[in-house]
């Protein structure tokens, strides 16, 4: 049977699964790895509290039966909103998720194809929830087949990725008190608090590891007030910190910078990850987390896929065709490198 990485990446893409809704996408792809011969095991991944959609989601593992793979080559089902269908020209394929992650699915089932008609001993593993929290990573986690090694896809350019930096969320919360903005010395203002704060705290030195570079910080979200004649009474920044190391040291100085002012809240943390050189690969570092911190018990982790990281999650997202064909080809090298070795 014919296969064409270009259309399925396209039939992907034309299938929304923005997070919490991967069931169509899911289903999808089992009867299309069924059809290549696969046996396919599918997992509930829970909904949130609230949360609705009209397939139910699931990570799909295919293998085959009684096969303990030595690798398996993993990436996401979800992408981020909004939905954009497919197009295609000479030398693109647009849309979302083309790079983040359909077209790393479609190279990685072309791959895999390859190495089984070879004789050796591969799976696939596609999660729900990657772009949010990781979720399906999380049930994957609980039920690993064996593998020594997995290869996780995400957009690296095709360039083997030596570290992947983690995440620290914080949120910062100030408290006062309400009064007329006529008199504000009856009030106390919360927002002055935060400003104060979130000075004090982008003035950290942050952490900076040789061969891998500095730690990043990111205000992301800043809420409060109740109106512009009310003395606020709350308030609140949401930021994100990529590690490029251990975290205590950036938490004491984060809860360092806020004391007088504020309260700082570590809703999350995904460590920071390095991972092997491979001779002749070209590497990268990723500034980005991945769902490796969440799969550690499906073997020693690499991190390599197809297309940019730069042009995921925008409009403007894209994969070439030429890089989704060399793709293929670097994970079937790749795997042969490692079982070699």
């Amino acid at each position: 049977m014919t296969f064409d990485p270009v259309q399925l990446t396209r039939n992907l893409v034309d299938i929304d699964s923005t997070t919490y809704h991967e069931g169509e996408v899911a289903a999808y792809l089992s009867r299309f790895l069924k059809e290549r011969g696969f046996d396919v095991e599918a997992t509930p991944v829970p909904q949130p509290a609230g949360g609705k959609a009209s397939h139910e989601r699931a990570n799909l593992y295919a293998g085959h039966n009684g096969v303990t793979p030595d690798i398996v080559f993993s990436t996401h089902l979800d992408t981020v909103p909004p939905f954009i269908a497919s197009t295609e020209d000479a030398d693109y394929i647009y849309g979302r998720g083309s790079c983040d992650a359909k077209g790393i699915i479609a190279a990685q089932i072309g791959a895999v194809e390859r190495l089984r008609d070879a004789g050796m001993k591969v799976g696939l593993l596609f999660v729900a929830g990657e772009e949010r929290d990781s979720a399906g990573a999380k049930i994957a986690n609980l039920s690993p087949k064996g593998s020594r090694f997995l290869i996780n896809g995400e957009p690296t350019d095709n360039r083997l990725a030596l570290a992947s930096k983690g995440a620290l969320r914080v949120v910062i919360r100030a408290s006062g008190k309400m009064a007329h903005s006529a008199y504000p010395e009856l009030g106390e203002n919360a927002i002055n608090k935060i400003i104060a704060a979130l000075d004090r705290v982008l003035q950290i030195e942050l952490p900076n590891t040789e061969g891998i570079g500095p730690s990043t910080l990111n205000i992301g979200v800043i809420d409060g007030g109740r109106a512009p004649n009310v003395v606020p009474d709350h308030a609140e920044a949401q930021l994100l910190v990529r590690l490029v190391g251990d975290s205590e040291s950036t938490r004491q100085a984060i809860e360092q910078a806020v004391a007088g002012f504020a309260e700082a809240d570590f809703t999350l943390e995904i460590p920071f990850v390095r991972m092997r050189r491979i001779d002749g690969l070209p590497t990268m570092v990723a500034a980005f987390t991945t769902d490796i911190p969440a799969l550690t018990n499906w073997g020693e982790p690499l991190l390599l896929g197809p297309g940019s990281i730069h042009v995921a999650h925008t409009p403007q997202e894209r994969l070439a065709k030429k890089e989704l064909f060399e793709a293929i080809d670097l994970y079937t090298s790749v795997a042969r490198q490692l079982l070699q070795a």
